[in-house]
């Protein structure tokens, strides 16, 4: 009788995290919500099943998810295992010919389809390319000193809303040719903001291994306009491996994108409380109107 009960409790309590999610379902119906996938959850199976649940979730109630990751530690891994050293400028790997044929094989190959295969094992369809694919993100190079480390030029996103219509999650793996035939390694959160931008998303999420943005005495901004972004990195608030991340940020506003969010992709069902929950998740920016989101207001 204790156990009926109890269970009774968790299936009210269900029905009505449900209910509460309504507004936030029809909010997002249509919406393109790209998601930049990376950090600890990528090397556990447990913490990529419940990622790729939250990604089927989100297709299956009308979003059009985009997932773009990275794969940083198993480049290095592969690297090591093939006697291949790195060199860095500017806390940039300085990428060779040698290097980005590695770069690409793991990115393109292992991580890729991992990540379909958690997707596809969820009940969801998910199909892996790269910027390479139908010339998704033709790429120039970023600096002459890092070698075929690229920045996305052109973007040819069409391949992507061909996936939409047929109900298909696109995971993008952040490579891309050049002009010359040549392939470019591109960061994975620029590329994110990039697709983001040229797709005019309504959402970035870039899922990074903190919390979110901080403040001057450490707290956690729960909103921030791109000209608080702006003040607190001139003032040395913003620091570190987080500019680039605010740097994509503001990049992605100025092309379209509605809102980023910078959240912690170690909570579980991270990106379904950003997109259907009153509180959200991490740090949201925005340089646009609020809709329907209390935390908006």
């Amino acid at each position: 009788m204790k156990k009926q009960l109890m269970n009774m409790r968790d299936s009210i309590a269900t029905a009505k995290t449900l209910n509460e999610a309504l507004p936030y379902l029809q909010r997002y119906t249509g919406a393109v919500v790209v998601i930049k996938f990376g950090g600890n959850a990528m090397g556990d199976d447990e913490a990529m099943a419940e990622f790729a649940r939250d990604v089927v979730l989100m297709r299956q109630v009308g979003v059009n998810p985009v997932v773009v990751h990275g794969g940083g530690p198993m480049i290095n891994a592969l690297l090591a295992k093939l006697g291949i050293k790195s060199e860095f400028v500017r806390g940039k790997r300085v990428t060779d010919a040698a290097t980005v044929e590695v770069v690409e094989m793991v990115l393109s190959g292992l991580v890729n389809k991992r990540i379909v295969q958690a997707i596809n094992d969820q009940g969801g369809r998910a199909v892996g390319i790269s910027g390479k694919d139908d010339d998704l993100m033709v790429c120039e190079p970023d600096d002459p000193e890092l070698g075929f480390v690229g920045k996305p030029r052109d973007m040819r996103v069409q391949v992507l809303h061909d996936l939409f219509k047929a109900g298909i999650i696109p995971v993008v793996a952040p490579v891309g040719p050049g002009d010359n035939g040549e392939t470019f390694n591109v960061n994975g959160d620029t590329a994110a903001g990039a697709i983001a931008g040229a797709l005019k998303a309504d959402r970035l999420l870039l899922l990074t291994d903190v919390a979110g943005v901080k403040g001057e005495n450490g707290e956690v901004l729960t909103q921030i306009s791109p000209e608080e972004v702006r003040d607190l990195t001139q003032r040395g608030v913003i620091a570190g491996g987080m500019i680039p991340k605010t740097e994509t940020a503001l990049l992605a506003l100025s092309q379209g994108v509605r809102a980023v969010v910078i959240l912690d992709g170690r909570i579980p069902n991270a990106c379904l409380l950003e997109l259907f929950t009153d509180h959200g998740a991490g740090s949201l920016i925005r340089s646009t109107e609020p809709r329907i989101k209390p935390r908006d207001e």
